[in-house]
Protein backbone atom coordinates (compact mmCIF):
# COMPACT_ATOMS: atom_id res chain seq x y z
CA UNK A 1 0.00 0.00 0.00
CA UNK A 2 0.96 3.21 -1.23
CA UNK A 3 1.62 6.33 1.05
CA UNK A 4 -0.01 9.66 0.52
CA UNK A 5 0.74 13.09 1.92
CA UNK A 6 -2.43 15.85 2.30
CA UNK A 7 -2.76 19.22 3.83
CA UNK A 8 -5.38 19.37 5.83
CA UNK A 9 -6.21 22.65 8.76
CA UNK A 10 -6.31 21.56 12.15
CA UNK A 11 -9.83 22.02 13.05
CA UNK A 12 -10.57 19.46 10.38
CA UNK A 13 -8.02 17.07 11.82
CA UNK A 14 -9.68 16.68 15.13
CA UNK A 15 -12.83 16.88 14.21
CA UNK A 16 -12.15 13.88 12.12
CA UNK A 17 -10.28 12.24 14.47
CA UNK A 18 -13.16 12.63 16.94
CA UNK A 19 -15.38 11.48 14.41
CA UNK A 20 -13.48 8.57 13.78
CA UNK A 21 -12.92 7.49 17.50
CA UNK A 22 -16.78 7.49 17.64
CA UNK A 23 -17.01 5.34 15.29
CA UNK A 24 -14.44 3.02 16.65
CA UNK A 25 -12.19 3.74 13.69
CA UNK A 26 -8.98 5.72 12.66
CA UNK A 27 -8.46 8.86 10.44
CA UNK A 28 -6.80 6.89 8.37
CA UNK A 29 -9.35 4.30 7.95
CA UNK A 30 -12.00 6.74 7.82
CA UNK A 31 -10.31 9.22 4.95
CA UNK A 32 -9.28 5.55 2.85
CA UNK A 33 -13.21 4.46 3.45
CA UNK A 34 -14.93 7.96 2.65
CA UNK A 35 -12.30 8.46 -0.93
CA UNK A 36 -13.27 4.88 -2.04
CA UNK A 37 -16.84 5.38 -1.80
CA UNK A 38 -16.38 8.28 -3.83
CA UNK A 39 -14.13 6.80 -6.11
CA UNK A 40 -14.96 3.35 -6.99
CA UNK A 41 -17.08 2.19 -9.63
CA UNK A 42 -20.43 0.48 -8.25
CA UNK A 43 -22.56 -1.82 -10.17
CA UNK A 44 -25.25 -0.54 -7.87
CA UNK A 45 -26.71 2.44 -9.35
CA UNK A 46 -28.55 4.89 -7.48
CA UNK A 47 -32.12 3.99 -7.25
CA UNK A 48 -31.66 -0.02 -5.43
CA UNK A 49 -29.21 2.01 -3.34
CA UNK A 50 -32.13 3.90 -2.06
CA UNK A 51 -34.12 0.73 -1.82
CA UNK A 52 -31.08 -1.22 -0.07
CA UNK A 53 -30.99 1.87 2.41
CA UNK A 54 -35.19 1.82 2.96
CA UNK A 55 -35.08 -1.67 3.31
CA UNK A 56 -32.76 -1.34 6.23
CA UNK A 57 -34.99 1.06 8.03
CA UNK A 58 -37.58 -1.69 8.93
CA UNK A 59 -40.49 0.58 8.68
CA UNK A 60 -44.04 -0.41 7.70
CA UNK A 61 -47.21 1.39 6.02
CA UNK A 62 -49.43 -0.83 8.05
CA UNK A 63 -51.29 -1.45 4.49
CA UNK A 64 -51.86 2.13 3.73
CA UNK A 65 -51.69 2.48 0.35
CA UNK A 66 -51.70 5.75 -1.31
CA UNK A 67 -52.81 7.37 -4.54
CA UNK A 68 -51.00 9.82 -6.88
CA UNK A 69 -52.71 12.66 -5.90
CA UNK A 70 -52.78 11.58 -2.41
CA UNK A 71 -49.53 13.15 -2.11
CA UNK A 72 -49.65 16.03 -4.07
CA UNK A 73 -51.61 19.36 -2.05
CA UNK A 74 -54.33 20.09 -4.87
Amino acid sequence: MSNLTISLNNELIKSGRDYAKQHNTSLNALIRELLQKKVEDSSINWLEECFLLMDKLNVNSKGKKWKREDLYDV
